[in-house]
């Protein structure tokens, strides 16, 4: 039976466990068989019940076997076959979680022969208790094997290699190893399912600072020794997630980082949130403010530029730029990278001839002719005269309706331009084309939906039975869990510093304020905001069929159309 992650996050002292332990006639699932079954039901530390009984195997015992467990064919001779003993045992097991050592070899004979009986697997968690051994007492003893263990450890019962009794003595290693694992914070059966997993005895030691971790929605800070913050993550389960990090589960990149990072861990610090979107937008603000080293993909805010249409001009053209005055121009992005931005502005360049001469525009021409753009006709070059300034207008009024409410009057030509190429097998042509029909598709796209979330105002949503958020001007202000009765519970979104004070000034609950004075949607939007609202933007559109408005300013609603990339393969 597949377990819900409640199951699987129940304290171990409510999981109820079965021993098993089988006797075969050798070792292959497929040509032999099972000649003796023990079982001890166990929970809280007690001992519930005991099963055992010998099988008829349907064959001969060979002698090693017999030399071994002591069963003979006159033992079996008279007892049921494994058919008949299967529905006692699945009985007996019921929901309860299977504990063997070496556990693989008795769960791989008995599908084997719950499949011959037409039966389905036996699908409950399985712990291994020869695996836990290895994980937390290898270095105190020569094997893990199950005497070794009994005799070491002094365990009440010892193996015989007859069923029963290796249940038994399995039942009380499970326990020895269960008062090792509490040690490093191993209380819940997800944690002791994963325990074997565990990536080395160095890190081992440091699951105990997870210990206190919730099994909620929140945000999470390794700190190293002197308390400096190395990285901020979150997570739905915050146990869960943290815990994760000391499983083998991590490979290549996710590896190398993982190994400094536990080193250098200390301690571990956490905020529980209302929900996935508290946790998130905490997340970001906090990785802005605190610059944790191993937070290096989470860090390229600083790197996202603008596009400019320098409308303070007599002629405006197109720049690059990481600064945002407010000085009449028109802003597009922040764009992820100066090459991205680039691309967008070569894309608008293809379509709209604006001149790409730097520098202001002389009064008098500028001897030496056009620049080089000009000369080969798809640019202008007001620069050496015979410009217009008002045909030169109307060319920037294309760009202005392209960027704000048309979008297609910049992307249809693109698209007829690439599909042409394509057509002509100027198939190069045609992918340079399509790579910059697919750039400004995203950054239009993306900022005409960001810019209807901002212009709403102050918006409150509600999700039934997750909770809702307050935003104002697309930034979180409030946040709430699952309504209890008729009342929501606390916004949540001033406390969720409390205990940071160490990692320093502690990002309100409130928008931050603009360092250029244009707070709200009028401005572009900043460079420390854009992760921020885009994370609220796709919170919002994965709900959107179960989203409740229950209040915006100025009305929340996307764009008519959303502005498509193009759907054309890649030109080879």
């Amino acid at each position: 039976m597949q377990r819900s992650f409640d199951d699987l996050g129940r304290p171990l002292i409510d999981v109820t466990f079965v021993v098993l332990d089988l006797e075969t006639t050798g070792g292959s699932p497929a040509a032999d068989a099972i000649t003796e079954v023990g079982a001890v039901k166990l929970r809280g530390g007690e001992c519930l019940g005991t099963f055992g009984t010998l099988v008829n195997p349907g064959r001969g015992i060979p002698p090693a076997i017999t030399y071994l467990t002591g069963i003979t064919e006159a033992m079996v001779r008279p007892a049921p076959p494994i058919e008949e003993v299967l529905p006692a045992l699945l009985e007996f097991v019921g929901d309860a979680v299977v504990v063997g050592h070496n556990v693989g070899f008795d769960i791989r004979f008995l599908d084997a022969a719950l499949g011959r009986s037409g039966r389905p697997r036996l699908g409950a968690p399985v712990v291994d208790t020869c695996a836990l051994a290895r994980r937390l007492v290898r270095e105190e003893v020569p094997d893990c094997k199950l005497g070794t263990l009994a005799s070491r450890l002094r365990l009440d019962h010892r193996p015989s290699h007859r069923a029963l009794d290796d249940a038994l003595a399995t039942a009380d290693l499970l326990h020895a190893l269960l008062e090792r694992a509490a040690g490093l914070g191993v209380t819940g059966l997800d944690d002791l399912l994963a325990l074997p997993t565990a990536r080395g005895h160095a890190q081992l030691g440091k699951l105990g600072l997870t210990a206190d971790l919730p099994r909620a929605p929140g945000v999470y800070l390794f700190r190293d020794g002197a308390g400096r913050v190395l990285y901020v993550g979150k997570a739905t389960d915050l146990r869960r997630r943290v815990r994760s990090y000391f499983g083998a589960a991590s490979s290549g990149d996710d590896r190398r980082k993982l190994g400094p990072l536990l080193r250098e861990l200390a301690s571990i610090d956490h905020v529980v949130c209302s929900h996935e979107l508290e946790a998130r937008v905490l997340e970001i603000r906090l990785i802005h403010q605190l610059d944790p080293r191993y937070n290096k993909e989470a860090r390229h805010w600083r790197r996202y530029v603008y596009l400019k249409l320098t409308l303070a001009e007599r002629f405006p053209r197109l720049a690059v730029v990481r600064a945002t005055p407010a000085d009449g121009s028109l802003y597009l992005g922040p764009i992820a990278s100066a090459r991205s931005a680039q691309l967008v502005a070569e894309a608008i360049e293809s379509v709209v001839g604006l001149r790409r001469c730097r520098g202001p525009v002389p009064r008098r021409p500028r001897p030496g002719g056009p620049c080089t753009p000009a000369q080969l006709g798809v640019a202008s070059c007001p620069c050496a005269g015979g410009v217009d300034e008002e045909d030169y207008a109307r060319l920037v009024g294309v760009v202005v309706r392209g960027l704000t409410d048309e979008p297609a009057t910049l992307l249809e030509p693109l698209e007829q331009r690439m599909r042409a190429l394509a057509a002509a097998e100027r198939f190069e042509d045609a992918a340079a084309t399509r790579d910059r029909l697919a750039a400004l598709a995203r950054v239009l796209d993306r900022q005409r939906r960001a810019d209807a979330l901002r212009r709403a105002g102050e918006v409150v949503v509600e999700v039934p039975g997750e909770g809702g958020a307050r935003l104002l001007h697309g930034r979180l202000t409030g946040a709430w869990g699952p309504r209890h009765g008729d009342e929501p519970l606390p916004l949540s979104m001033a406390a969720t510093t409390a205990g940071l004070a160490a990692a320093g000034p502690a990002p309100g609950p409130e928008a931050p304020e603009s360092p250029d004075g244009r707070d709200g949607p009028e401005g572009p939007l900043r460079r420390e905001e854009v992760d921020e609202v885009l994370c609220v933007l796709r919170w919002i559109e994965r709900r959107a069929p179960r989203l409740r408005v229950l209040r915006a300013d100025a009305g929340l609603a996307w764009p008519v159309t959303r502005v498509a990339e193009p759907a054309v393969g890649r030109a080879s």
